[in-house]
């Protein structure tokens, strides 16, 4: 079952690296997809992950390669749905910046038995999404900085003053869902690793 997911994941790559609609946005977008799959594969035999989690990041991926594409504001699909006046494909993205790495973060810290207690364990994992989630807006930031006029096809602001403490928020609020939805499924999961 994985390899199929593996022959996706390429195949999807390699479509959204035909004629992306901006080049370095492109590999900007996909880069943490492919750098996610290397240390996957990495640790795969001396760290596995739930399949839980194979199938969260499978999906995450799908949707950074998605994003490089077209470019985040320019997903067709997300173009005028439910009448918003933006493209909000980028807030799908940040969505899942926090929900999947809610559930690899929870199942490293378990794993590890970094944390007792259900409760200071979520707020690590929240803290965690949010670090991340505030360290990709400064990498966002950085990215703006070096490229000047051409920012503004991996930023996906499309006008929205607000939208670096949207896109947390959106990143929040998938952390937070991820825990409630998925922490007793993941649950079920772990204890095939637990000693």
């Amino acid at each position: 079952m994985k390899w199929i997911g593996l022959v996706i994941f390429g195949a999807v790559l390699v479509w959204s690296g035909i004629n992306p609609k901006d080049t370095i946005t492109w590999a900007l977008e996909v880069a943490p997809a492919v750098l996610g799959l290397v240390l996957v594969l990495a640790t795969h035999r001396t760290f596995p992950l739930t399949d839980l989690l194979y199938f969260w990041l499978f999906l995450h991926c799908l949707v950074l390669m998605v994003g490089g594409h077209y470019t985040y504001a320019e997903v067709p699909f997300f173009d005028g749905l439910f009448g918003w006046e933006r493209n909000n494909y980028d807030k799908l993205g940040h969505f899942f910046q926090g929900f999947v790495p809610a559930l690899l973060a929870r199942e490293i810290l378990i794993r590890h038995h970094v944390v007792n207690g259900t409760w200071w364990r979520h707020f690590l994992v929240v803290s965690i999404c949010l670090a991340f989630s505030a360290f990709y807006e400064l990498i966002e930031w950085w990215v703006a900085l070096l490229s000047g006029e051409g920012a503004e096809a991996f930023l996906g602001t499309q006008g929205y003053v607000w939208d670096t403490q949207s896109d947390m928020g959106w990143a929040l609020m998938g952390a937070i869902l991820s825990l409630l939805l998925l922490s007793a499924c993941h649950d079920r999961q772990l204890k095939q690793f637990m000693d």
